[in-house]
């Protein structure tokens, strides 16, 4: 069993930068791949990135991927996403998700988060 706790969630002006952290519990975080989503209003959960359960293998949407970072410390059992040069289209729940392959797919993470509330203001 994994719990998942997300924070750096805010406000933030268009063009500024967060970071996202998500935590871990459980003795057994280094064993799986990590992944965040994104939920927009009136929108469906997308995926933005995920990285392998060693972080040494990374995978994004093409479309952020010049402007998210994710990374992880299994010493700590977190993994973090860096969001820089924010847009106000990036506004949505920010969820982290833990599951047994670096995957795209909602269905492919066991474990989920209550998610971080992002707003980025125009």
């Amino acid at each position: 069993q994994v719990q998942l706790v997300e924070s750096g969630g805010g406000l933030v002006q268009a063009g500024g930068s967060l970071r996202l952290s998500c935590a871990a519990s459980g003795r057994t975080f280094s064993s799986y791949a990590m992944g965040w989503f994104r939920q927009a209003p009136g929108k469906e959960r997308e995926f933005v990135a995920a990285i392998h359960w060693g972080g040494t293998r990374m995978n994004y949407q093409s479309s952020l991927k010049d402007r998210f970072t994710i990374s992880r410390d299994n010493a700590r059992n977190t993994v973090y996403l860096q969001m820089n040069s924010l847009k106000p289209e990036d506004t949505a729940v920010y969820f982290c998700a833990a599951g047994p392959t670096f995957g795209v797919r909602n269905y492919e993470y066991d474990y989920w988060g209550q998610g971080t509330q992002v707003t980025v203001s125009s």
